[in-house]
């Protein structure tokens, strides 16, 4: 096999075009080979493995940087790049399911948040300018709907500005945006588009013309007209090309002949350059090409075979959400649902199928929806706008200055919270809880079970004069967990033995950990300590019940699959103290650091978030509590 020899991307250079589409057609197997047993990103990568050994060819990474935008498509570059072991992929372990800096040179950025590669690779252009590194190159590889951000084109106006600062911007177009061929003459005026012979004679031509009295101005005017329209109508560059980049394409994304001329004419120019290369996403694998839903964009374990799952799909969090904003939508005409480019994972494709016309996909432009949820709700409906909860970050400013301080009636509906697993460190959720206490007037649910997120959902949407936020986790829900009482808003759903006067832990658990925490208060049981578990539902703000019921126990424990800085108990220890209730707390949470990727069970373990880990903690806790007040005398015991 071809691909068994190739180390780095410099043993490329030795292969013909033969070998190459040999190459190719390798890479395509093993990928379908290797993801289907693990899952990951198949349909986009299946679509650029022609593009990417084109790059590996043309540039020479790691001097000249290669930059992939979103990250997932980077599985062809880890091959090329000495990387072909992907047994453990998305696993403790084994390959990130995006770049890694900490697996290889050839990986500059370890994004996985979309539209951030321009604003990375003009960055990295100025800096070879500043230090006069001549010799090096900038190629940023943007597509599946990356260039639909708002960052993406803040970066090309930037970008765009600076005419003599050689990048190369590679659209990745897998839409079939444009048609798929171009002919000989687009071909050879994209070749004089991006000579400097041809930029130089441009310019003495304008220079000369505006000199000519009276009819040099209107004569230069329409000939460019001319040559403008010439161009827009044999290639559609004519949006790039009014932003001032030089455009090269539509390139057949799959003909690693073409792609490789278009590259070395774009490396070879002075300034910035696009091009534009159509791809067919899940190419080479029919049931991933036949998939109108987004070509096997990401998949768990398949049948290579057949496609279909190796396991059927059990109720997850998303579906229970989805299936209760299509029964919201008949029961209210206000509630509209938005999206940014993620309708299926964040469950709005049947609410979208029922409601075509109520419906608002704004590409991955967060920002956006956030601010158009709020005229949406000033205008008078009620938007349920669901994301995944470390997309939400992108759109802060939004939440707090165009929604909260607007009073405006918004539900943010945060799929993926907490630990996440395998997608690595930008998709563990385990900022919004920290992030959104700041908020004034925010209010943020944390539903246990499906039955509370279908509850607290419809309280999420009655609420006209705030923002709400309802939080959950990724993957399978667990089994209903009711409640044994309430307290003030609070669910109760475990008491200590009806003897015990003043229980020793008040146990605060926190959206889909209940069943943990309940596992907790048995542990305890054993080692003789009495506990009340509480489930505050809304977390945000902290139940007026709270302080009183805390200053009934000797020491509160809240448990978060979130953030310990700013968290949910930081929240509740500052809500204490402000009613002057001196009870011990300890918070249990996620640490405050980047984790890597892993199996969800397999990074609670690791950072001590399992019942028996904390159950351990409490227990030294509670013991110390028992020493200090045999130690005391008596008359200072309550």
């Amino acid at each position: 096999m071809l691909l068994t020899r190739i180390k780095g991307p410099r043993d490329l250079d030795r292969l013909s075009q033969e070998e190459l589409t040999q190459l190719a057609a390798e890479i395509r197997s093993f990928l379908v080979d290797a993801v289907s047993k693990t899952g990951g990103h198949l349909g986009p990568n299946l679509g650029v493995v022609e593009l990417t050994i084109a790059l590996h060819r043309v540039f020479e990474s790691p001097k000249d940087k290669v930059l992939f935008d979103t990250g997932h498509q980077a599985y062809v570059h880890k091959l090329l790049t000495g990387r072909q072991d992907f047994a453990g992929l998305r696993s403790k372990g084994g390959l990130s399911g995006y770049p890694s800096r900490a697996e290889s040179d050839h990986d500059v950025i370890e994004n996985s948040h979309a539209s951030t590669v321009l604003g990375w690779a003009d960055g990295l252009a100025k800096a070879n300018e500043v230090l006069g590194r001549e010799d090096h190159h900038v190629a940023a590889v943007i597509g599946d709907g990356a260039l639909t951000g708002g960052m993406a084109w803040e970066a090309l106006n930037n970008i765009a500005a600076a005419k003599d600062r050689p990048l190369v911007i590679v659209v990745n177009d897998n839409e079939r945006s444009y048609g798929p061929t171009i002919g000989g003459l687009a071909n050879h005026l994209a070749t004089l588009r991006t000579t400097d012979g041809y930029e130089r004679f441009l310019a003495r031509g304008k220079e000369i013309l505006e000199r000519t009295p009276v009819v040099g101005k209107p004569l230069f005017e329409t000939l460019h007209g001319a040559k403008k329209g010439l161009k827009d109508f044999i290639a559609p560059q004519g949006m790039f090309e009014d932003l001032g980049l030089k455009y090269i394409g539509p390139i057949d994304g799959h003909d690693i002949e073409a792609l490789e001329s278009a590259l070395q004419r774009a490396k070879r120019f002075s300034g910035p350059v696009i091009v534009h290369c159509l791809t067919q996403k899940g190419r080479g694998y029919t049931h991933a090409e036949q998939d109108e839903a987004d070509r096997f964009h990401g998949i768990g374990p398949i049948h290579p075979d057949t496609g279909l799952p190796v396991k059927a799909a059990a109720a997850s969090w998303t579906s229970v959400f989805a299936d209760e904003m299509v029964k919201l939508g008949h029961e209210r005409e206000d509630i509209v649902g938005i999206t940014a480019a993620m309708l299926h994972p964040v469950g709005l494709k049947k609410f979208a199928d029922t409601f075509p016309d109520r419906i608002y996909d704004v590409g991955i432009a967060e920002q956006h929806a956030a601010t158009s949820a709020a005229g949406l709700a000033t205008g008078g409906v009620h938007p349920v706008f669901a994301v995944y909860a470390t997309f939400l970050n992108r759109a802060f400013d939004q939440v707090l200055m165009d929604v909260a301080l607007h009073k405006c009636g918004v539900t943010f509906v945060l799929d993926r919270a907490g630990v996440t697993g395998d997608d690595g460190a930008s998709h563990n959720g385990m900022w919004d809880m920290s992030i959104l206490q700041v908020v004034p007037g925010l209010r943020l649910a944390a539903p246990r079970d499906a039955e509370q997120l279908r509850a607290q959902l419809r309280e999420a949407v009655e609420v006209k004069d705030a923002p709400t936020v309802v939080r959950y986790s990724k993957g399978v829900v667990g089994p209903a967990v009711p409640a044994v009482g309430k307290v003030g808003g609070m669910d109760v759903l475990r008491l200590p033995a009806p003897e015990v006067t003043r229980p020793d832990v008040l146990l605060v658990s926190v959206g889909a950990l209940a069943p943990m925490c309940l596992e907790i208060a048995d542990l305890l049981d054993k080692q003789g300590i009495s506990s009340t578990v509480v489930d505050p539902r809304w977390v945000k703000p902290v139940d007026e019940a709270m302080a009183p019921l805390a200053e009934r126990h000797r020491v509160v424990v809240t448990v978060e699959d979130n953030g310990r800085t700013g968290g949910v108990g930081a929240a509740v220890a500052q809500a204490l103290r402000d009613a002057g209730v001196d009870v011990p707390l300890r918070d249990f949470g996620i640490p405050q650091r980047f984790l890597d990727h892993a199996l969800r069970k397999e990074i609670m373990a690791e950072i001590g978030l399992t019942a028996p880990d904390i159950a351990r903690q409490v227990t030294g806790l509670v013991a110390k509590l028992d020493g200090r007040f045999e130690s005391e005398p008596a008359a200072a015991v309550d």
